[in-house]
């Protein structure tokens, strides 16, 4: 193992020294790595009982540290030379001094990582860094509504095998030091007055708005679930077809699409109330959230994956329903899709803009055109009835089964269905907007590209 470092320490086995080190690293600028079951020249020794000490490391972090850390860490068993070690990954926090709970915000219980070494932090600092404290976070303003309800959060966390007992509002920091319910716990209840914009424009910019839908109302959990959904399924597949094989690739990367579109969602800074907004252009995809770098985090530090984590209540509940992976790992998943010039930072937004695959776009364009136009040549002539052909004279947006029906003057549903939904879309003329959940409420139908050359025929 590679020795260690200003953020990076090791310790042969669980000591007295666990919180010492870990506020420390809260404290720090950068946060840092302190691994269990290596000793301090870098050999790897194992940890006899993993799953023991895991617990009592979250335990005692919980419990022990002021203020409190959780969804500042992360704790996580590795294999590292064929021995089981632990590894505690600790964000830089932004309510500094962190201190030990039972010894006080002292120079006996406050610590700072000065090389290697964790030094007691000397008064004047603490007393600058309590001044600068940030006050002004969603865990700290009261709710403008306090009667919330949690039943769409409880669900989310049965489907992740995990239980909210009675007193949940308090483990998960949903409350105020008043005990009212705080912004964190109106953005995370069943009705709130937060949505979240995502966009779609005809072209390279923002004059020819063709779809607008707004996803909130909701547990911000549910609302992001139902962005995630949208944005999957406008992340389309193309295909190129070679003599030896058939080549897919998405619009965008969905792995680094996704970390994005959750990073700007858990790090928005919801004190304005602004949410994050999502825009779908001919080119590139832009996501943008409110609020730009942490207070005293550069770009090099943000690019290289340290983690500030601007709202660590929601952070946590992201973490705890595998909505976030682990602390830090969001930039660097994203880098690898695409360069650092996709980043723009101003003194109040963050913006990501993803471009298309246009190497792909391109090779398929005349592909597709040409599959399609033989296609519509031989369906049209051959397969397609008077009442699909109606159907697609017709559909010239996203609408729902009602609409379609109004339009076309039918009111009997099961004649619509059979004559001419379903043909429709078994021969490729029309799809789903919502394809994995053919009877879902919110679903609408869209022509295709085959569905758009017949009608220009038409």
């Amino acid at each position: 193992m590679n020795p260690e470092t200003n953020r990076i320490e090791y310790k042969r086995e669980l000591t007295d020294d666990l919180e010492k080190e870990a506020i420390t690293f809260l404290n720090y600028h950068e946060g840092g790595i302190y691994y269990i079951g290596i000793d301090n020249t870098g050999k790897v020794v194992g940890i006899s009982d993993i799953d023991g000490d895991i617990l009592k490391i979250k335990d005692r972090l919980k419990n022990n540290v002021m203020p409190s850390c959780m969804g500042l860490f992360d704790v996580s068993a590795e294999t590292i030379e064929s021995k089981d070690v632990i590894k505690i990954t600790l964000a830089s926090g932004t309510e500094k001094p962190y201190y030990i709970k039972k010894l006080g915000m002292s120079e006996k219980g406050t610590f700072i990582r000065i090389g290697t070494a964790a030094e007691p932090m000397p008064v004047k600092m603490i007393e600058s860094l309590f001044a600068k404290r940030t006050r002004n976070s969603i865990g700290k303003i009261k709710a403008p509504n306090q009667n919330l309800t949690f039943e769409q959060l409880k669900i989310y966390y049965e489907g992740a095998e995990k239980t909210l007992n009675q007193q949940f509002a308090s483990n998960l920091e949903l409350l105020t030091e008043e005990g009212q319910y705080n912004y964190v716990a109106y953005l995370l209840a069943d009705v709130n007055g937060m949505s979240i914009k995502v966009a779609k424009y005809d072209g390279l910019d923002r004059v020819d708005l063709i779809e607008n839908n707004e996803y909130g109302y909701c547990s911000l959990v549910k609302a992001v679930k139902q962005v995630l959904d949208k944005i999957d399924l406008e992340n389309k597949t193309l295909t190129k077809i070679t003599p030896k094989e058939r080549e897919e690739k998405r619009l965008w990367s969905p792995v680094a699409l996704r970390e994005a579109v959750v990073n700007a969602i858990v790090h928005n800074d919801y004190t304005s109330e602004v949410p994050p907004k999502f825009e779908f252009f001919d080119d590139r995809i832009e996501i943008t959230s409110f609020g730009s770098l942490p207070q005293g985090m550069t770009e090099s530090e943000f690019f290289e994956g340290y983690s500030v984590p601007r709202n660590k209540e929601l952070m946590r509940v992201f973490r705890d329903l595998d909505l976030v992976e682990h602390l830090g790992s969001g930039v660097p998943r994203i880098l690898r899709s695409y360069g650092k010039e996709c980043f723009k930072f101003t003194e109040n937004f963050l913006r990501m803009t993803f471009p298309t695959s246009e190497q792909i776009t391109e090779q398929v364009t005349q592909q597709v055109t040409q599959q399609v136009t033989e296609q519509v040549t031989e369906q049209v002539t051959d397969q397609v009835t008077d009442q699909v052909k109606e159907l697609i004279k017709i559909l010239d947006k996203e609408m729902d089964r009602k609409e379609i029906q109004d339009i076309l003057g039918l009111s009997h549903r099961e004649n619509f269905r059979s004559n001419y939904l379903k043909p429709a879309l078994e021969q490729g003329f029309v799809e789903m907007t919502i394809p994995d959940k053919p009877n879902s409420s919110l679903q609408k139908y869209r022509l295709t590209i085959l569905g758009k050359q017949l009608k220009s025929k038409l």
